[in-house]
C-alpha cells in the first residue's frame, strides 16, 4: 500500500467546529476552542500520522464579515490556506440553519483547486436526524463536494471515519513533519491561545474580542519549574477592569485554569505570570496585530 501524505484544510464559518475536531484527530487538545465566535486567530497545523498517511491538518480561523483590521487578516489568513491544500472540508453546524455566509464560504471552495473537497455536516450529537438530513440536503446545493460525512468530534463519532476517508485521498509521497512533531505551534504560541482561550471562556461577551495575548518569556529552572510571563492586551481601560477582577480575582482565575494546559505542554510545573495591557485599538494596528502572532502572512 502506498504511503500518502498532504495537507488537510478545514473551513467554514466561526463556531462551526473546526478546532474540536483538530484536537479528536488528534486525540489531545492542540487547538483552543469555545462558544464565542472568531475564537481561532491563528492557523494551526496538526500532524495526525497513521500507519500509511501522515495528515496535516489545518485549523482556520471562521470565515465571517470583517469589522476590522483584524478580521480581514483572519479572512485572508483562512482563504489562502485553500490554495495550497490537497484536500478541503468544507464544515457545516447541522444546528444551525444554512445561510449567505456559508454560501459565501462555500464559494471559496467550489474554486479551490484541491484534489478532494469533502463536505462535513458538524455537531450531530446536538442535532436531530431531521435537521441532520435537512443540512445535508441545503449544503449540497452550495457547491460540488467529492464526499460527504456527518459528525460529532464531542463524542468522536466518526472522527476515525474522517482520517481514513481523507487519509485516501491525500497524493502518494514522504512524510512532511517527523514523527514526535504534533504542531507546527511553538510553545509561546501555545501558551498565549491557552491563556485566551480561559479567556474567552471566563469571560464570554463581555470583552473577548478585544482581547489579544502574547508570550513574553519562557524561562526553565534548574529545578525542573518553568517560569511564564504573559502579557494581555485591551483596547480600554473598562476592559482591563474587567480582565483583572475584583481584587484580581479575574485574572486570578484564568491564570489558574492556564496554567493546567500550560503543564501539560512543558511536561513540568509551571509558575504562571500574567500582566494586563491597554493598548488602544490594537485590532485596527497592522503593527500589532502581526506581532501578536495574527497577520495573513505569519
Amino acid at each position: 500500500m502506498p504511503f500518502r501524505s498532504g495537507f488537510v484544510a478545514l473551513v467554514g464559518r466561526p463556531n462551526v467546529g473546526k478546532s474540536t475536531l483538530v484536537n479528536a484527530c488528534m486525540g489531545e487538545k492542540v487547538a483552543i476552542t469555545s462558544p464565542v465566535a472568531q475564537t481561532t486567530r491563528k492557523r494551526l497545523r496538526a500532524v495526525v500520522n497513521t500507519p500509511n498517511s501522515q495528515l496535516v491538518i489545518i485549523d482556520t480561523p471562521g470565515l465571517h464579515k470583517p469589522k476590522d483590521s483584524l478580521g480581514k487578516e483572519l479572512n485572508q489568513a483562512a482563504l489562502a490556506e485553500l490554495a495550497d491544500a490537497d484536500v478541503v472540508a468544507f464544515l457545516v453546524d447541522a444546528t444551525k440553519p444554512v445561510g449567505t455566509g456559508d454560501a459565501w464560504v462555500a464559494r471559496h471552495v467550489d474554486g479551490s483547486e484541491a484534489d478532494f473537497k469533502l463536505l462535513v455536516i458538524t455537531k450531530a450529537d446536538k442535532a436531530t436526524p431531521e435537521q441532520v438530513t435537512s443540512q445535508l440536503a441545503a449544503a449540497r446545493e452550495l457547491a460540488h463536494f467529492d464526499d460527504e460525512l456527518v459528525i460529532s468530534a464531542r463524542e468522536g463519532f466518526n472522527v476515525d471515519a474522517f482520517v481514513k476517508l481523507v487519509s485516501a485521498h491525500l497524493p502518494e509521497g514522504p512524510k512532511w513533519f517527523p514523527d514526535d512533531m504534533d504542531t507546527d505551534a511553538t510553545p509561546e504560541d501555545l501558551v498565549a491561545e491557552f491563556v485566551r482561550e480561559k479567556l474567552f471562556l471566563n469571560l464570554r461577551q463581555e470583552v473577548p474580542h478585544s482581547i489579544g495575548v502574547i508570550c513574553d518569556d519562557i524561562e526553565y529552572a534548574k529545578d525542573g519549574h518553568a517560569s511564564v510571563t504573559a502579557t494581555v492586551l485591551v483596547e480600554r481601560e473598562g476592559q482591563k477592569g474587567i480582565v483583572v477582577g475584583k481584587g484580581g480575582s479575574m485574572i486570578k482565575l484564568v491564570g489558574t485554569e492556564a496554567r493546567r494546559d500550560v503543564e501539560r505542554l512543558l511536561g513540568c510545573k509551571v509558575y504562571l505570570d500574567l500582566s494586563v495591557r491597554v493598548q488602544p485599538q490594537w485590532r485596527r494596528d497592522a503593527n500589532e496585530i502581526r506581532r501578536l502572532g495574527y497577520s495573513a502572512e505569519d
